[in-house]
């Protein structure tokens, strides 16, 4: 029983270890990231204003028949693939950008990958202080539904870290991984709805959005956040069945190839 509590006990101070080690290495990528920039972080607020300013003067007149209160349907969308993409393009390159440390560290290496992402989760923080400041601007009145928007970012962040989990093992063994991935996240953003109305679009296109588990998790946080909406039970199935499932496929695939990777490494 002693032993038992013992294991525990140690179970217990290895987690507090290693999330002091993923605090570290998040405060450590953000310093990097922002190293030589006088504005520094502030650039996390900035970026999706400027990038909403931008794309709203070049689709307001298109789609204000169609969207109310433009802006805000973008970036609710932005905000949310900006996390993914975030997350998984810096996941996978970690353990090949960290070999050193995983060769003398004994830390578990998905610790490198969960610090890449909460880094991306860390960055979204920042983003939504834009996101808060642009609703007061427009006066967008959140409902009650909005306690549901930290249940959808929580459903994203389990999907790209299943995500991240199989693109830093495939990274290991083929960096091209890197390229096509680039190529998939253009084709993917223009199938996640971000700045034009899903109902404008027929057919295969669109049936190929709607399974699209981005946009669900996009189109969940608009419907919340601007239309006072909550997900239906089928939405909500979808959106944690694509969470659940790419998550444990990303630690299959991460805990087969484990010791393969650190052979290659």
């Amino acid at each position: 029983m002693q032993q038992e509590n013992k294991k525990t006990k140690m179970t217990r101070e290895e987690r507090k270890q290693y999330m002091f080690v993923i605090q570290e290495l998040t405060s450590r990528e953000i310093k990097r990231k922002y190293a030589r920039s006088y504005l520094g972080i502030i650039w996390s607020v900035l970026n999706p204003l400027l990038m909403m300013t931008v794309l709203s003067m070049i689709f307001t007149q298109i789609f204000k028949r169609s969207i109310e209160n433009y802006p805000i349907y973008y970036l609710s969308g932005y905000v949310i693939w900006h996390m993914f993409t975030g997350a998984t393009n810096a996941a996978m390159t970690t353990l090949v950008d960290n070999r050193t440390m995983l060769i003398k560290v004994r830390f578990p290496m998905q610790v490198f990958i969960f610090a890449r992402v909460y880094t991306a989760l860390t960055n979204l923080g920042y983003s939504l202080v834009a996101y808060v400041i642009m609703m007061a601007v427009f006066r967008i009145v959140p409902g009650v539904t909005i306690v549901f928007y930290p249940v959808i970012i929580l459903l994203v962040l389990m999907f790209s870290l299943g995500l991240s989990l199989i693109l830093a093992t495939a990274y290991v063994f083929f960096g091209d991984v890197k390229h096509l991935y680039s190529i998939i996240t253009t084709v993917w953003m223009y199938l996640s709805a971000l700045f034009y109305p899903v109902d404008s679009i027929r057919g295969l296109p669109r049936m190929i959005i709607e399974i699209n588990p981005i946009f669900q998790y996009i189109n969940a946080a608009r419907n919340v956040v601007m239309y006072h909406t909550w997900p239906s039970w089928t939405e909500l199935f979808a959106m944690v069945a694509w969470a659940v499932g790419m998550l444990a496929l990303g630690w299959l695939v991460f805990s087969k190839n484990k010791n393969k990777i650190m052979q290659k490494i």
